[in-house]
């Protein structure tokens, strides 16, 4: 069963790659999206696939690429969203 998820991630999640670190978790995943910078130092990742792959790109943003020091990440089940073919920075 395929599923969407929103994720906020907080913490040094911003000029560190975190981004680019995603797009490569979810493209060997199989997972389609996008990955954005906030405003407000956030990191937004939506995520759209099957749902134990989804889940395992939303444990690894716990975690995220070598230099971000992740502190908190809220994800949320999206029910009306709209996704690209493929997984995109913003």
């Amino acid at each position: 069963m395929n599923i969407c998820k929103r994720c906020y991630i907080s913490g040094r999640v911003q000029g560190v790659a975190f981004r680019y670190y995603t797009q490569q978790q979810a493209q060997k995943l199989g997972i389609t999206g996008w990955a954005n910078n906030l405003t407000d130092g956030r990191v937004e990742v939506l995520a759209y696939g099957k749902s134990d792959v989804v889940n395992k790109l939303c444990l690894w943003l716990h975690k995220g690429p070598p230099s971000a020091h992740v502190i908190e990440v809220k994800c949320q089940t999206e029910i009306n969203f709209n996704i690209p073919n493929n997984f995109k920075i913003g």
